[in-house]
């Protein structure tokens, strides 16, 4: 079966390192990147895989915690590794990163807590993190609005130029901002709306979307009868289709795309072709709408699968692999463990951060609340 990427798979334009059995097999649009991952040391490329290993395992046992009643959410990143994970370790510290809802790993790359995200889909916070605690490393707290990220985004680059915090010169100092977003987010308005901006005010600034091709049940051959990275470069914005299930390609194309925008070059756009292998959330039924064979057929480019067969092929040894095994079963058990010592989410939480100063309704209301509950244990005894 023919998958429903609006994108043919052997674009001439796209990015590709790895072939899906893991050898080197560089398209002809991959040759301008090969001279940085052939720089890349045995430990950085290992890197690659520990990431996606580990967040596998994590995102597994997060489903696993949704279906015990443990969290009222999940949204399952399995089958996106490596366009995640090539991204965010192309990032510099102090760039600024603007996740969606499913970059699990982006957001451990960069020192979030995981249970700060477990927290989250748990509903016991309003945000999750501090972006601006050093401890993050600038990576902005997840939104569940389709697109609105990218106003954010676009907001916070256009800020860095104004205060000429982009675009002096200095790698070392200038920053850039990378915002995630899918292809059924890339239909919103507000993602083409910071688009224009971002061309208007030449924001350092990358958009980089992951085209897994379902916005949950639509395809993207519905969405759009053009490829996605083409809506980029109608607003002028130089954009790059990328193989997304290619850690090596998605690694490659971003730091390229992050370090001219950081220079002052203007934005840049990447569209990185992947595969939701789990369903759009936890309460969702892929099979409602799409064929097995479709599944199959990109589980054969499974993004661990292929990048374990290269280091393979490098001479990784097998206590390499057993070490990250290992690694990620240790996160996944942290990550249960710590979970169930969360406890309930405290009723009067909805009152707080409703408006940034006290207010006398919200005071009412709180109090309000306070009587009713009292009223229970005064009945009971």
């Amino acid at each position: 079966m023919t998958p429903p990427q609006n994108a043919p798979a052997d674009a001439p334009e796209l990015v590709r390192v790895l072939a899906a059995d893991g050898s080197v097999a560089p398209t002809p649009a991959a040759e301008p990147y090969l001279e940085i991952i052939d720089a890349l040391p045995d430990a950085e490329l290992e890197g690659f895989y520990r990431d996606m290993f580990v967040v596998r395992a994590f995102d597994q046992q997060a489903t696993n915690l949704q279906r015990q009643g443990q969290l009222a959410l999940w949204p399952p990143s399995f089958g996106q590794e490596a366009a995640q994970v090539g991204s965010a370790r192309a990032a510099r510290r102090q760039d600024h990163l603007f996740p969606s809802y499913r970059e699990h790993v982006v957001a451990m790359i960069r020192g979030v807590d995981p249970v700060d995200i477990i927290r989250v889909m748990r509903g016991l916070t309003h945000g999750g993190w501090d972006p601006y605690d050093p401890k993050n490393g600038n990576t902005h707290i997840y939104t569940l609005v389709l697109g609105s990220q990218t106003l954010h985004a676009t907001g916070l680059a256009m800020g860095l130029t104004f205060d000429g915090r982009s675009g002096t010169g200095d790698p070392e100092t200038d920053q850039a901002v990378i915002v995630y977003y899918g292809d059924g987010a890339s239909s919103q308005g507000d993602v083409h709306e910071a688009m224009v901006f971002a061309a208007s005010y030449r924001t350092p600034e990358v958009f980089f979307l992951q085209n897994n091709q379902w916005a949950i049940s639509v395809p993207v051959a519905t969405q759009s009868r053009s490829p996605l990275y083409l809506r980029g470069t109608g607003y002028g914005i130089p954009s790059i289709p990328v193989d997304g299930n290619d850690v090596l390609a998605s690694y490659a194309v971003t730091r390229v795309a992050l370090d001219e925008a950081r220079a002052g070059a203007g934005p840049r756009a990447i569209e990185a072709l992947t595969y939701r292998m789990g369903a759009h959330t936890t309460s969702d039924d892929p099979t409602k709408y799409r064929t097995s064979d479709e599944e199959q057929s990109w589980a054969r480019r499974d993004p661990i699968a292929r990048m374990r067969a290269y280091l393979r092929g490098r001479g990784a040894p097998d206590t390499f692999f057993a070490a990250v095994e290992a690694e990620a079963a240790a996160v996944a058990e942290d990550a249960r463990v710590r979970t169930g010592a969360l406890g309930g989410v405290p009723a009067d939480l909805m009152f707080d951060h409703v408006y940034s100063e006290p207010h006398p309704l919200i005071d009412e209301q709180r109090a309000w609340l306070a009587r009713y509950e009292a009223s229970f244990e005064e009945e009971a005894s």
